[in-house]
């Protein structure tokens, strides 16, 4: 079993920054890929920042893109999103997911087997 811990979460203006980071334990992890999705309130869970955990290659969301950077250290199985120029539209509860099950369905909720627990992001106009 994989576990999975997100902190970074928090209030901020908008136009500021945060940055969150997901830790990942447990049983040898051996995940092709990780990912950052996010579920505001009254709406589907939805993807927002993916990386390849060996090669690196990343991919974003349309809405983030140019705003958000995600990135990794594999010493530490730890995956982090640095999100700037935040805008009140990314206020949601965002959640890290491991244990991809198929390179096709990288920026599907059904492509996971792991996720955490979700951290809250607020950002106040």
């Amino acid at each position: 079993q994989v576990q999975l811990v997100e902190s970074g979460g928090g209030l901020v203006q908008a136009g500021g920054s945060l940055r969150l980071s997901c830790a990942a334990s447990g049983r040898t992890f051996t995940s092709s890929a990780m990912a950052w999705f996010r579920q505001a309130p009254g709406k589907e869970r939805e993807f927002v920042a993916g990386i390849d955990w060996s090669a690196g290659n990343t991919y974003y969301a349309n809405s983030v893109k140019g705003r958000f950077t995600i990135s990794r250290d594999n010493a530490k199985n730890t995956v982090y999103l640095q999100m700037n120029s935040l805008k009140p539209d990314d206020t949601a509860v965002y959640y890290c997911a491991a244990g991809l099950r198929g390179y096709g369905l990288k920026y599907a909720p059904r492509g996971y087997d792991y996720w955490g627990q979700g951290t809250q992001v607020t950002v106040s106009s």
